[in-house]
């Protein structure tokens, strides 16, 4: 027993220095917006669904596993106290504490992009990615989109297996998936459900939501890795579950690839995501079973008071798609290219009237939603 005892302890010093090594290589210095050309994995249109029946998903998890990373991050911690004199007298001065956390990340393209959730290497000093066994790399963050939790990081490393890009769009219900990620800091773990809802949104994770639910096991650690389908083919970005207990109650929430490509394509490109901007609050129409965004207030000098439009107004369709809600008018405006012109088709003391509006820049979000870290 002793003898077990002394050999677990020198594996894990072991790994210890090795992550340690890595962090000391680290600098906090983010990498500036490249343009060069990235290109991904494309999976061949699907020729029919999986055989019923089927026991095995080897070959799935043996074509995507080796593009699904291990990332550690760590930062500085320092308590407001220490700049209490009070407390400087009674207890001295104290050294700023170095927290750690973990989580996954997808390998996209052979020149070292990785995509992962914001919420895994925020406000991070220090990041370092576990590319299979032997080798702990340094990463920089490309760029973060706090608004869909997305970042792309990159390292330098050769022999890189980028994942197959599927499609989410496809993706239905019941629909068998899996998710490999490093839950709990255990290695890599795949886990098996199906998809048991698609397009959840109001969540109150992040401010553009769209998610794939599922009853694949999504602990601590899984966040950022990869959700697959049979084929192993990426299909989204496991970013959430809904737990009471903090573990994994069946209910996880995943990033769809269609959207998670258009903004890593626009971090890598310009090193952030531009979105259109209204300048408008609004609510959804009360009327039961009425559909539109209803406008409450007008920001002064912003592209909707400039195009014209009034409190009272509702919104009804943009570029001629009907507006359901004000999370669809958020996700619809969010889309058009800052200075671009669409048309909001609004209702007017119940008359319709379309008006052109030339959008703007969404300014940064003040404060984001906050995911339960997976």
């Amino acid at each position: 027993m002793l003898k077990r005892f002394w050999l677990l302890l020198a594996q894990a010093v072991t790994v210890g220095v090795g992550l340690m090594l890595a962090f000391t290589a680290l600098g906090p210095e983010r990498q500036t917006a490249t343009r060069e050309a990235v290109v991904v994995r494309e999976a061949p249109p699907a020729v029919a669904p999986s055989a019923p029946g089927t026991e095995s998903y080897r070959e799935a998890v043996v074509k995507a596993a080796p593009s699904v990373v291990n990332i550690y991050t760590a930062k500085t911690v320092r308590s407001p106290l220490t700049d209490d004199p009070l407390f400087r007298f009674f207890y001295g001065e104290q050294q700023p504490e170095q927290a750690t956390s973990l989580g996954s990340g997808v390998i996209i393209s052979e020149q070292g992009y990785i995509l992962t959730n914001n919420h895994v290497v925020a406000e991070a000093d220090e990041i370092a990615v576990a590319i299979g066994r032997d080798t702990v790399a340094p990463a920089k963050i490309v760029g973060t989109d706090p608004e869909t939790d997305l970042a792309v990081l990159r390292v330098k490393a050769s022999g890189l297996r980028p994942i197959t890009f599927g499609t989410s769009d496809a993706l239905q219900v019941g629909d068998v998936v899996l998710a490999i990620g490093n839950p709990f800091g255990v290695g890599q773990t795949v886990t098996q459900g199906i998809v048991s809802a698609t397009g959840r949104n109001r969540l109150g994770i992040n401010t553009f939501e769209n998610f794939i639910q599922t009853d694949a096991a999504i602990n601590p650690g899984n966040s950022g890795g990869a959700l697959i389908d049979t084929r192993g083919n990426l299909v989204g970005i496991n970013t959430a579950i809904f737990s009471q207990s903090g573990g994994s109650q069946g209910i996880g929430f995943a990033i769809p690839v269609t959207l998670a490509r258009q903004v890593f394509g626009q971090i890598i490109e310009k090193g952030g995501v531009d979105r259109g901007w209204l300048g408008v609050s609004a609510r959804d129409v009360a009327e039961t079973g009425a559909r539109g965004a209803l406008i409450m207030g007008v920001q002064r000098g912003g592209p909707a008071e400039r195009a014209g439009m009034r409190p009272g107004d509702i919104i009804v369709a943009v570029n001629g798609k009907p507006i359901s809600d004000t999370g669809a008018l958020i996700n619809e405006t969010a889309a058009l290219a800052p200075g671009t012109r669409g048309t909001f088709d609004v209702l007017r003391n119940g008359k319709p009237l379309p008006i052109p509006v030339e959008v703007g820049r969404r300014p940064p979000p003040a404060r984001t939603g906050q995911a339960v870290p997976r």
